[in-house]
């Protein structure tokens, strides 16, 4: 019934947004504030709709009722696509933020998912940067002190990333982008951000953004301390390199020409293309994937080659 799928991107403009999404292939109107790229959402208010094939104009979240096992293979009966799939165009800061666990985020109105997230280099202008977990002994008082200076940054590791590292956010890490970079991000499906600090900054009404330090100083995990970019595995596959194993999602980076074979494992897989061009067995849509493409592959398709021409570098995302 399934098939390799594609979707529609949804495209969302904030002030710290510009236009580098056009370099990954995203068609932009007027204006220099788009920010984000959602490739595979299922949501109620956001609903990635399938760009080709007989499923064309479906929503992911239809397909999801209607094919629970051909989609999701061993992972059925989530009520909805448990993984969400983003490009980010940062240039300027993004607040100062944490995100809630699962444990807090099913307390909300209405109940969520945590936000355990992870991040991928795509391209890092000179000088660059960063903010990922709480600095060596860093408590809530401290942090607390330098929120009331407008100097919080001063409690986060400041890293200054280059393109291909991959630093990975569990629910309840302070975080932020700076400018300069374009990120490619696989998180749980959640949407829910606590902002501590956001550079005085204010929206396009003219009035200061909304800041949520009460619920997010509950939501920092004070333990975990700094993020560093984290160190590839091996797979024992050649051209497959493991950046991220947990328990919301495994994130897995091909590095390879010819021929490799995804899926087989009776789960969905997302794959998305940071560079070069790949074809994917049993695509409707008779073209490859060229950079900033996406797809998802159904756990009912089985084992599929994907196919590149020349070096290319593709994010596999799954569920363990």
């Amino acid at each position: 019934m399934l098939y390799p799928l594609r979707f529609h991107s949804i495209l969302r403009r904030y002030l710290w947004g510009g236009r580098r999404l056009e370099t990954l292939g995203k068609t932009l109107g007027e204006g220099n504030d788009y920010a984000e790229s959602w490739e595979i959402v299922d949501r109620a208010e956001e609903q990635s709709v399938v760009s080709a094939g007989p499923l064309a104009g479906r929503k992911l979240g239809d397909l999801m009722r209607q094919y629970p096992r051909e989609l999701m293979g061993r992972h059925q009966g989530a009520s909805r696509f448990p993984l969400l799939f983003k490009f980010l165009d940062a240039q300027t800061r993004l607040s100062m933020q944490v995100h809630p666990d699962d444990a807090r985020a099913k307390l909300l109105d209405p109940p969520d998912l945590g936000k355990t997230e992870a991040w991928v280099i795509v391209e890092a202008a000179p000088r660059s940067f960063l903010y990922a977990g709480l600095r060596q002994g860093i408590t809530r008082e401290t942090l607390v002190h330098e929120l009331q200076r407008q100097t919080c940054e001063l409690c986060v590791e400041r890293i200054e990333p280059a393109a291909g590292d991959c630093f990975f956010l569990p629910a309840g890490v302070v975080h932020a982008l700076g400018p300069g970079l374009l990120v490619a991000e696989i998180q749980q499906s959640s949407d829910t951000t606590y902002r501590l600090y956001d550079w005085n900054r204010r929206g396009p009404d003219g009035q200061p953004r909304a800041l949520h330090i009460e619920q997010a100083l509950e939501a920092i995990n004070y333990d975990y301390g700094p993020v560093s970019a984290q160190l590839p595995h091996d797979t024992g596959r050649s051209g497959l390199e493991r950046l991220v194993a947990c328990d919301q999602f495994v994130l897995d980076r091909w590095k390879f020409s010819g021929q490799l074979m995804a899926g087989g494992d009776d789960g969905f897989h997302i794959l998305a293309v940071l560079s070069g061009e790949v074809s994917i067995a049993g695509d409707p849509s008779g073209q490859p994937l060229a950079k900033g493409s996406v797809a998802l592959l159904p756990a009912e398709v089985g084992q599929v080659a994907v196919t590149a021409a020349a070096d290319a570098v593709v994010l596999d995302a799954y569920l363990p």
